[in-house]
């Protein structure tokens, strides 16, 4: 019975709900010249061995400690330096522009922001007539930025907890969640599932975007090109195993930062979701907004960026009463 309501879930998320933000005619781009950006993504030394990630029961709600895990605290200000007051270039260019698309008018609206970074998501959604957004992450010192950039806006107040872990927080309060880019970075997502749908109304709706698990993972996907039929292509070494991924921060730097990728195969969002009393309402596939620079290879490479999503954005809300 799990295994069909999940792939009732899928089904109706991908034919009935799901669109793409492909722009076939649309000229825009950051680039102006160099080296295709896809060229970039392809891996330049050996890629190292991956150990495979440690899944829950999900049964359990005790608070989670990772001793070894030492967070985004590390690379906290490198990150909210490339984020900024507005988002970094995909939240600017493809992330907000397909999640207010997907809002109805927010005036009035609860809102929390879980896993908020350093929280120019809450700045924008009040603009947006937001009455009020919570923000929680686990890192003090992004919470620490987010404050001092809302400043005495009563509007929006932040939180540091660990999303995965049961908090006063997940109130039922809440008539939109957001999750941006986060997902992925946690490596409890039961708990946090749990939390999401606890934070929720009734009639609450929440919007989970993350890279997308089909078409890129860390090291495992690159770009490839097909010289005797001129075709740019998607190349995928992994997908269907659990992974953890060491990410550094600043590759050829000595003593770099690193951070953990959480790679899962999209049957392990649908089931921690349905474990949670949750149901995808809606699915949208994000494409780059990103254009090479002219030449032999741009028609195929802007082809190809058109076809291969890079995120994914899941609508939830609850079905049944979370556990």
């Amino acid at each position: 019975m799990a295994n069909r309501l999940q792939m009732l879930l899928v089904t109706t998320a991908y034919y009935l709900n799901m669109k793409s933000n492909r722009t076939p005619n649309d000229p825009a781009s950051n680039r102006k010249g160099g080296q295709p950006y896809w060229d970039k993504m392809k891996p330049s030394k050996p890629v190292p061995a991956l150990r495979k990630q440690k899944t829950t029961t999900g049964s359990e709600r005790a608070p989670i400690e990772l001793k070894n895990e030492k967070g985004w605290d590390v690379v906290a200000n490198w990150y909210d330096k490339m984020v900024g007051d507005a988002g970094s270039d995909y939240h600017k260019n493809v992330i907000m522009p397909a999640l207010l698309d997907r809002l109805e008018p927010l005036k009035g609206a609860r809102v929390c922001d879980v896993c908020c970074g350093q929280g120019f998501v809450g700045k924008l959604l009040v603009q947006q007539g937001a009455a009020y957004v919570h923000g929680v992450d686990a890192s003090p010192q992004l919470i620490g930025s987010a404050k001092k950039r809302a400043g005495a806006d009563v509007r929006l107040s932040f939180e540091v907890v660990n999303a995965s872990n049961p908090g006063s927080w997940a109130d039922g309060s809440y008539d939109l969640v957001t999750c941006l880019l986060a997902v992925h970075d946690v490596a409890e997502i039961d708990g946090l599932f749990a939390n999401i749908a606890s934070a929720l109304t009734a009639t609450g709706r929440a919007y989970i975007v993350f890279m997308h698990p089909c078409f890129r993972m860390p090291k495992h996907s690159h770009w490839g090109w097909d010289a005797e039929n001129k075709i740019q292509y998607r190349r995928m070494d992994r997908y269907g195993s659990a992974l953890t991924i060491p990410i550094t921060t600043h590759p050829g730097r000595a003593n770099s930062e690193v951070t953990m990728f959480y790679h899962r195969p999209l049957p392990a969002y649908i089931t921690a979701l349905t474990k949670a009393g949750l149901a995808v309402t809606g699915m949208d596939e994000l494409c780059s907004h990103r254009r090479s620079q002219i030449g032999p290879r741009s028609k195929a490479e802007h082809l190809a960026a058109e076809e291969f999503p890079l995120f994914m954005m899941m609508e939830v809300k609850r079905f049944v009463a979370p556990r």
